[in-house]
Formats: C-alpha cells, structure tokens, sequence
C-alpha cells in the first residue's frame, strides 16, 4: 500500500498539486493521468523520495520497483546484472559475497558469509539470474544478448532492461513512467499480460491509451490542482470526470436563475410590509452562491489538416524490388508495393526491422540500395520525423513562431498566431525560444507546420511520441479526416485502429500487406 498524508507541490508560483490526502492499495492498477506540464513524474519522484514535496509525507512498502531512465549508469554492467540490482538488498549480499571469497577465511568471515548466504536465500537469490533472463527473453531481448554489457546493445534494448529491473523480484509496488515507450507492440502484450499477473499496488504514466484502458482498474488524474481516483480504466474516468463537471455547471445555472429570481423580489418588496419576506429572501440568496468552479488543466489542441492546395496523381508512390542494408546487414530486400492516393497506411512490427528505414525511403532522406521508388505526379510530401532534431534546430535562437513562419512564403502573422493557438501556444508561448521547447511541445510545432503547409502526403514517423492523451486523440481524429494521403509508424494502438485503413507489417523475416483495420489484421493472424 502506498499513503500520500497532505502532499503539496508548489513551483515557484504554480501549484501542481495541494494537500492530496491518498490511497493506493495492493491489488489494484492505478493509472496517473493528466497533460503534460500537470505534475505527473513529479509526483512519482515526489513517492520514490527523489524529490521533496513542499509539504506532506509519503508511506511506501518496503520494496518498491522503480523504473529508472538512467541508463547511462549502468552502461558496463551485463544485462542480467543490471536486472539483480532491481533488488538492492540482494544485489548488495551478491557482491559483498564474492568480494569476501577473495579474503583470508577467518571466523568472522565465516560468520558474515553465513549472514549472507541467508539474505540471499530470503531474497531468492539463488534463482535471480534464471528469473532476470524470464524477464528479458519475455521483453524481446534475445538470449544471445543476456549476459553481454548495456553499451554493446541498442538504446531501445537497453530502456528494455531498465523496465525488467524494475519488475525484478516480485516488489510490492511498481512505480513505472511511461513503460511502453520503446516497446514494440509485441513486447506491450507481454507486459500488459505480466502487469495483469502482478499481485502488489501499481502506479504507472502513459500515454499510450490502449495501454491504460487494458491494465488499470483505476485512475488517479491529476487536476484541479489536486489527485482524483476513479474506478475504472481510463475510458471510464473520462466518463465520470465529464459527467461530475456537467453536474456541477448544471447545479451553478440553476442556482444563478434561483438567485436572479430572490434578487428581483427582493428589489421589490425590500421595505414596506414584505420587509421581512424580503430578508429571509437575502439570507437565501448567500446559501445558493454558485460554487467557484476551479479550471480544468486539460488542454485538447485542435489538430486539422485542411484539404490539400493541389491534388497528387492516383498513385503516390510505386516502390519496385526496393532493398536496404546497414553494414551489410539487410533490413529489407526486393520489397514492391504501390501507396495509392487518399490511402491511410501504418506501418507496424518489432523495433529493429525497418519502420523509419521505409519511412525515410519515402520521404527521400534515403535512398534505396537497390531498386527504385517513384513519387506521383504533384505529390507533396509533408514529414514528420521521429527525432525531431531532423526539422528543428533546438540549438538555433529563433522563436517558435520565427520557425513556422519561415515554413511557407507569404504567410500572414494571423495566420501563424492561429496555427499556434491551436497547438496551445498562446500568448507570450508563441515567441519561446525553440531551443526551450519541451518534446511535447516540439510536436505540437511540427503539427503545426503540416496543418500550416496543406501538403497532400503526410509521412510520419512516431508521431504520437511526446504527446499527451488528449493530444493523441486530436492527432488521431485529424487524420481520420484527412482527404490527403497518410503513411505513418507507431506503436499506439488506438491511433493506429482510429487512423490507419490498411497495414505493412513487419513480421519475422517478412513484410505483409493487409487491407483493413488493425483489429481485422490480429484477428487474421489469431
């Protein structure tokens, strides 16, 4: 169970959260929600102890697993080493005993190694490298590549590890951020499946909606500067929360008309022999004062991407026997298929095996090894990159709306201004250095630099990476409605079932082509 007694956090003049009395109890999935800027990773390094709330106390279980994202840290170390450290009292035991091997035995040696063989036989120890490679082999991390060092495997790998510590050794609460990201669908079903098997208390942030509708069974949103819990999965805390909101601006407009009513009665008999009538009316009218309705943090940008300025030909583009290697490894090889006009393709499968290769492909930051891709007549291609260093210079000092204005000539400022109050730059937000940009807000501008543009071809590349729940779903919607053309790799299920008509998925040593909807492709493979 995890107790928060009177947690404040305050920054500078903004206040996240204020004396949030809480329960989080064992047994249940609690899924923390709110928009990005809301306070939600603070409030889990506020639970871990690694930061300090301005005011109040937290009470953990003594083990808890934590999902850290320093890898960094651990750049020398073997993976299943890595994945031991999950459990510190256990992985401390495992090294002062071997360090003591190396010592004169002594009695008094003799009696710690005794101590210590203890603790690792209360901690399971003799089973830890067995359970650490389960984790792994389960997360889609070969066997091959279990005992070798963090640097030697890719970065993606790596945050896998880092999320297999934290699951490492049945702790009774699991404090994970953002789990899913650098997950491949395939390594998201065995997590959800491990996370339904998970007997403690869990607290996890994602963004990733499909994600918090399959596992939580409670959500803890951050709002109205303070923790709400509501039963129930994601879907159904937005049910809830909309109605109690409804409720109460039904209650203040009925009590505004009640108070108008007293107000003129009172104005008309307010002396004379009614006087009295008129008081007990004034008494009335402070009882009913409309309740001060605190706003809402949640933000929905308004994502549009208006009718192309000029239409593509009826095919986009026509790939021929395409291949591509790095390092004489291939990714693909003698792949053809046509993207026809209005067609709404994404590109899904494990990381590794050429998503953003063939997005890139289309977009020509790459060339193809072999084989030809041929672009259609009038085609324009909007990109959105999954690093988005590749578009914006976040070294350079020019403002977010320099940026976007410099995306298309002519441009009038309005026009800028509104593109950038629908990404929810407003005010003095529109001129913030782009070199101060957080990654959500990032996004937000690249967005906008695609609604701005009218191209007929969007090509996105994760885009939903960065981007809150409500954020997702505006990107999700806005693409459905596109007339344009559509090709875009992600791993967010909901946007690809709400966006995508058909599927290139990147399957064990093939590449499958499938026209429908996502569920309708994993019914096929079922």
């Amino acid at each position: 169970m995890i107790t928060l007694s009177s947690v404040s956090k305050k920054i500078g003049a903004r206040v996240l959260f204020n004396d949030v009395q809480a329960t989080f109890n064992v047994g249940c999935r609690y899924g923390l929600t709110g928009p990005n800027g809301a306070g939600k990773s603070t409030l889990l390094k506020i639970i871990m102890g690694l930061e300090e709330p301005t005011s109040g106390k937290v009470t953990l279980p003594k083990k808890v697993g934590y999902l850290k994202q320093n890898i960094e840290d651990f750049r020398d170390d073997r993976l299943v080493d890595v994945i031991i450290m999950g459990n510190p009292r256990l992985w401390n035991a495992l090294a002062e005993r071997e360090s003591l091997y190396d010592e004169e035995m002594t009695d008094a040696v003799g009696i710690r190694l005794g101590e210590l063989e203890e603790i690792v036989s209360e901690e399971d120890g003799y089973t830890a490298e067995s359970e650490a490679e389960e984790l792994l082999t389960g997360i889609g991390i070969p066997k091959d590549c279990h005992y070798q060092k963090m640097h030697t495997i890719p970065t993606d790998r790596q945050f896998r590890v880092m999320l297999c510590q934290a699951l490492f050794g049945n702790p009774k609460a699991l404090i994970l951020d953002e789990p899913t990201n650098h997950l491949d669908l395939e390594s998201i079903h065995w997590l959800e499946t491990f996370l339904h098997d998970y007997k403690g208390v869990l607290v996890v942030v994602s963004h990733d909606r499909h994600f918090l509708n399959a596992v939580t069974t409670q959500i803890a949103d951050i709002d109205y500067e303070t923790l709400i819990i509501y039963t129930g999965n994601y879907d159904d805390m937005l049910i809830a929360k909309t109605a109690a909101r409804d409720r109460m601006e039904d209650d203040n407009k009925s009590k505004e008309k009640k108070v108008a009513q007293l107000k003129e009665f009172v104005a008309k008999f307010g002396s004379g022999t009614r006087a009295s009538q008129a008081q007990s009316r004034v008494r009335e009218i402070d009882r009913l004062q409309p309740q001060e309705l605190k706003k809402s943090n949640i933000q929905r940008p308004y994502i549009r991407f208006y009718p192309p300025e000029k239409t593509s030909g009826q095919t986009a583009f026509r790939a021929e026997s395409i291949a591509k290697a790095y390092d004489h490894t291939p990714v693909f090889k003698d792949l053809s298929f046509d993207v026809a006009r209005g067609d709404k393709i994404a590109i899904i499968g494990n990381n590794g095996k050429g998503k953003t290769t063939l997005i890139k492909l289309l977009a020509s930051v790459f060339t193809p090894d072999s084989g030809t891709i041929e672009v259609g007549h009038q085609v324009q291609v909007g990109y959105f990159p999954q690093n988005h260093h590749d578009c914006i210079d976040k070294k350079g000092l020019e403002t977010s709306f320099e940026w976007l204005k410099k995306q298309k000539a002519g441009v009038y400022d309005q026009d800028i201004r509104s593109i950038l109050g629908k990404m929810l730059f407003s005010g003095d937000d529109a001129f913030k250095s782009v070199s101060h940009l957080s990654g959500g807000e990032t996004a937000r501008l690249l967005i906008g630099k695609l609604m701005l543009c009218n191209y007929n071809v969007l090509l996105l590349d994760e885009p939903n990476n960065h981007l809150d729940l409500e954020a997702v779903s505006a990107l999700a919607w806005a693409l459905e409605d596109f007339k344009g053309t559509v090709v875009f790799a992600s791993h967010d299920r909901d946007l690809i079932q709400k966006a995508a008509t058909k599927i290139i998925a990147f399957e064990d040593n093939k590449v499958c082509f499938f026209d429908g909807k996502l569920d309708e492709y994993f019914a096929t493979r079922k």
